[in-house]
Order: C-alpha cells, then sequence, then structure tokens
C-alpha cells in the first residue's frame, strides 16, 4: 500500500500547488496593484510577495529550512546572490529573506498582464540581457532604488535556472551592481529545491529543501580591479553553502 502514497501526494500537491500559482498569483497580483501605493513604495508589496509565497509553499507541501552562519542586520542592506535550479527558489527566499528585498528580474515577467504590472509597482528592476544598452539603465536604477529605498537587492547571478547539478557561468551585472553601490555581497545557496520542481516541468514533489546564507563578503576588499577574484569567491562560496560545509 505504502508504494501507492507517495506518487497519489505527488499528484495531490501538483494539482493544489500549480492550482495556487494561477489563481492565487492573479489574487494576490491584483491587491497588490490595488493597494501598492499604501505606505513608502514597494513596501505593501513586499508585504504581499511574502503572503503569496507562503501560499506557495503551503499548498505545495514544501518546508523550507533556512540557516545563517552569521546574523544579518534586517535594517542593513545586501546584495544577495543565490543558485537557480526552479521556481520555488523565488518563494523560498521571499520567506526567508531579513529585511525588505527587491529582486532584479528578467524582463519577460514584466510584460505578464497584473503580474508584471504589480513587480513595475513594487520597484522591482527589469533586466533586458538582449539590449546592452537597456541592461545598464537597469542597473543604474537598481543602484538608484537602493539608494534611495534603503532596502536589499537578490540577484541570480547565473541569470536562468540550471538544469544540471554544476553552477552556470557567472553574469558581471549583479557584481558590478555591489561595487557600486559599496554594499557587501551575502552569498546564498538553495538545496533540494530541484527535487521539488526542476526546470521546465510542472509536478510538484513535496518535501524540504534548504537556504543558507554565508557571511557578507565587504567588496572594498576587492573592488573593480579584482572584479574576476570576487566572482570566483562568491561561486566558491554558494558552492560550499549548497553542500552545506562549514566554512
Amino acid at each position: 500500500m505504502t508504494r501507492f502514497l507517495f506518487p497519489l501526494r505527488v499528484v495531490f500537491r501538483t494539482l493544489i500547488g500549480n492550482g495556487f500559482l494561477i489563481v492565487g498569483t492573479l489574487f494576490w497580483a491584483t491587491v497588490a496593484l490595488l493597494f501598492g501605493w499604501i505606505g513608502p513604495r514597494g513596501r505593501f508589496i513586499s508585504w504581499v510577495a511574502r503572503v503569496w509565497s507562503r501560499g506557495v509553499l503551503f499548498f505545495s507541501g514544501v518546508r523550507v529550512v533556512p540557516a545563517f552562519e552569521t546574523p544579518l542586520d534586517r535594517e542593513g542592506q545586501y546584495v544577495f546572490m543565490a543558485n537557480h535550479r526552479s521556481l520555488f527558489d523565488i518563494p523560498a527566499l521571499l520567506t526567508t529573506l531579513p529585511g525588505e528585498t527587491r529582486f532584479l528580474a528578467k524582463k519577460s515577467l514584466f510584460q505578464i498582464p497584473i503580474f508584471g504590472w504589480a513587480l513595475e509597482m513594487g520597484g522591482f528592476v527589469t533586466i533586458d540581457r538582449k539590449d546592452l544598452g537597456t541592461a545598464r539603465d537597469s542597473f543604474a536604477d537598481a543602484v538608484a532604488e537602493l539608494e534611495n529605498a534603503g532596502v536589499s537587492v537578490l540577484v541570480f547571478p547565473e541569470g536562468t535556472r540550471s538544469q544540471s547539478e554544476d553552477l552556470l557561468s557567472f553574469k558581471r551585472g549583479g557584481f558590478l551592481l555591489a561595487l557600486k553601490s559599496g554594499l557587501a555581497i551575502v552569498p546564498v545557496g538553495i538545496a533540494g529545491s530541484a527535487k521539488v520542481q526542476p526546470k521546465r516541468s510542472f509536478v510538484i514533489r513535496p518535501g524540504a529543501l534548504r537556504v543558507n546564507y554565508g557571511s557578507p563578503l565587504s567588496v572594498q576588499d576587492f573592488g573593480v580591479s579584482r572584479k574576476r577574484e570576487l566572482i570566483r569567491t562568491v561561486r566558491e562560496q554558494i558552492e560550499r553553502l549548497i553542500a552545506n560545509r562549514s566554512p
């Protein structure tokens, strides 16, 4: 009998998890649009994003286990950099990130009706990697948002979801953002999200995933002249955190 329990559980969570992704996303994005003007720009929408994330995880039967190597200041500002292998990386991060954080999101997400409008209202920054000039403007906007709103920013340095255990090559943009803003980089290793739902799959397998936050790395210790060394160091830290190894 037990051999049938897991497949039925997967079917159940796939149905209600994806159901919430459709209906819940539409509902909460609409709420964000209607009331996003309340308070400082993006604060209400950040709250909505956390509520939406908890809903995605709850209905999908996914438990997130966060761990912090060192305490992070909830009022502080950081550039968080995480690996990316699953749609579930985003709700896992939104429910565990300390303080208010904006995402750098690809342009196509902003073109989705209602959802994309809510992202723009919330101060999330679009990235058009096909247009180098636009990408530069986007990072300039991100730096301005950091300075004006006093928030952190999350970057997926791989640029897209990986389909293998190995990290993809890192894009430079997030590192230039950190160097220009002077904010410390916090490496983040997410483990287990691809087992829940890998790229190009709609099947949801309930379970647990880990979000391991590393210690902040001061970009002032590197500078622009040592950018490659900074990228290599962050990559090594993320790989270590994914494997859950001690520093």
